[in-house]
């Protein structure tokens, strides 16, 4: 598992590494504030998306999603190593990709990746209020196993005061 670098395609896309030619496309989805709503984070501008590709190039747990069709790159899959052979997962699609089962065949790819090298368990954590991101999970073959109730913050209101969000936990063992 310590070597899991997930690398590979599908049928309509290319899993790959992150590449300094990917500014532009990252900033579009990352600085839509719909794509972005229930990220840790406000939605970027290009200096903000210039230093987040700089990690995403660093790192093997983030994995660019290319269109094979236009050699876009619309989107993200994250695999974070966790203790006891467990990854977490994670993803973010440009908007105008939504609802072409595109995130669902890049994770599929993945997770059939990350199972075939060892790994345990995948979980992932969402927003209840983001249902395509949970819908998904779900049509993934991920489990329901809790609902944390405002155990989070992501931003403050007008007085500093934390704005809590609730936490649904997903899970998927291999078998």
């Amino acid at each position: 598992m310590d070597s899991f670098a997930p690398i590979g395609e599908t049928s309509r896309l290319i899993l790959r590494r992150y590449r300094e030619d990917d500014l532009q496309d990252l900033l579009e989805y990352l600085s839509d504030p719909e794509t972005v709503a229930f990220e840790p984070y406000e939605p970027m501008d290009i200096e903000a998306a210039r230093e987040n590709l700089a990690w995403r190039i660093s790192t093997d747990e983030m994995t660019a999603v290319e269109l094979k069709a236009s050699g876009r790159m619309i989107g993200n899959v994250y695999l974070g190593k966790r203790d006891f052979q467990s990854l977490e997962l994670g993803f973010v699609f440009n908007r105008a990709y939504w609802g072409q089962g595109l995130a669902a065949e890049a994770c599929r790819a993945m997770l059939d990746q990350a199972f075939a090298s060892g790994v345990h368990r995948v979980f992932a954590e969402c927003d209840p209020q983001n249902e395509n991101s949970w819908r998904l999970l779900e049509a993934l073959g991920f489990c329901r196993e809790g609902h944390l109730r405002q155990n989070v913050y992501f931003k403050t209101d007008g007085q500093g005061n934390p704005v809590w969000k609730d936490t649904y936990i997903y899970g998927k063992l291999r078998r």
